[in-house]
């Protein structure tokens, strides 16, 4: 057990920080298909095949993960998870055929697990006091939308100036910053007066016989494989459309920049609106904003402004999907149920990134993948409409205690 605590502050910075760099270097990925796989001559299914096992290894590997920082603390967790980032990126350097790709992805996908967002989100939603909880989820996942913004066009500089193999070597050098930024994180497993009320097994027992928790987990499946899908391929489908690199690069940053917006804002809103509605309509505007991209010429400016839209709804999902689990269940094992939650997502993310590779070499356009992701945001919608959101009865009575 951790003895020395950070402050609430502390953990909301560092938090912010470490999945700053986790999920913005983890979106220059997709500036990397294209050149990876012509000069090593695989398909594309091969490519998004290794991004596809990383992010289900993140969510498999996530729910104990979660386990172990609900028990032990997270700055450890978070340690291990930046050193294996860093050589995930640099085996991906090294790569002269699929197996260094597919081992790249392995270590980031356990990386993902001991750092992502339900280690960090856990660890914020047990420091944040209730009545702030929501807005604080909504500025850490922010934390992960400056950092596409900013590393994006990192990774494309890197890229046009000295190849792909030097650029991530780079990407990789800049993934180690994330091992010092877990000492913010100390001492923050659930107290001992918490856990004694509630064992895991009670916890997992009562998450899985509530209907709304299953709900919650189905529909965020649905935010897995749209987001993947898009953060993969985007960029080599805009230059399969004429357009220069530039803008498939820019169009990621701009989901980033856009996205700091959407999550602030959906956890302000998500402070004093029903979060199951807000999530709803999230799903309705994704596939609206979907809709009109596909119907709309594509040039420089529209990819520019369909990235801008869908930045605003991109990761503003997870302040309200990890506020509900904390809402539902309280926050004693949020990490480890929110994990469980969030490897729907993964399994999503799964076939986001490798369907989008694997229609486009059979079919030679990703057009179904499009139609995909625009029926899933309305079956997602409809998901969530119904969830039981209610705290459970002990949490009230143990409010009263």
């Amino acid at each position: 057990m951790e003895v020395r605590k950070s402050s609430y502050l502390t953990i909301l910075i560092c938090g912010s920080l470490v999945l700053t760099v986790m999920m913005g270097l983890r979106q220059t990925l997709g500036l990397f298909l294209k050149p990876m796989t012509i000069e090593l001559g695989v398909g594309r299914e091969v490519f998004a095949l290794g991004a596809a096992v990383s992010n289900l290894l993140w969510g498999l590997a996530g729910p104990f993960a979660g386990a172990i920082a609900d028990k032990f603390g997270t700055s450890r967790a978070v340690v291990l998870g930046g050193l294996l980032y860093a050589a995930g990126f640099w085996s991906l350097s090294a790569a002269t055929d699929g197996t260094l790709i597919l081992v790249g992805n392995v270590l980031q996908g356990f990386a993902m697990a001991g750092a992502g967002f339900s280690i960090i989100l856990g660890a914020v939603g047990r420091a944040a006091p209730p009545e702030k909880r929501s807005l604080a989820l909504g500025i850490v996942a922010a934390g992960g939308s400056f950092g596409q913004f900013a590393c994006v066009p990192f990774g494309q500089i890197l890229l046009d100036m000295v190849g792909w193999r030097e650029a991530l070597v780079g990407i990789a050098v800049s993934a180690v910053s994330i091992a010092p930024l877990a000492l913010g994180l100390r001492g923050l497993a659930a107290p001992a007066s918490a856990q004694s009320k509630q064992t895991l097994g009670e916890a997992l027992r009562e998450a899985l016989g509530h209907s709304g928790f299953w709900l919650l987990t189905i529909g965020f499946f649905v935010c897995g494989f749209q987001v993947v899908f898009v953060g993969v391929h985007l960029p080599a489908y805009v230059a399969d459309k004429g357009l220069p690199g530039w803008v498939g690069a820019w169009g990621l940053a701009l989901v980033g920049l856009f996205n700091i917006i959407g999550t602030y804002v959906a956890g302000m809103l998500g402070q004093t609106k029903r979060k199951k509605y807000l999530l709803a309509g999230i799903y309705i505007g994704r596939s609206f904003v979907f809709i009109i991209f596909l119907m709309t010429p594509i040039s420089e400016a529209s990819v520019l402004v369909f990235t801008a839209a869908l930045g605003l709804l991109w990761l503003s999902t997870v302040p309200l999907t990890s506020g509900l689990v904390a809402q539902i269940f309280g926050t004693t094992y949020m990490s480890t149920l929110y994990g469980i939650v969030f490897f729907s997502h993964q399994i999503g993310s799964f076939l986001g990134a490798w369907l989008g590779g694997k229609v486009y070499d059979v079919y030679g356009s990703y057009d179904v993948v499009w139609k995909l992701c625009v029926l899933l945001g309305f079956v997602a919608a409809a998901l969530h409409w119904p969830l039981r959101d209610a705290p459970q009865p002990r949490l009230a009575a143990a409010a009263g205690d």
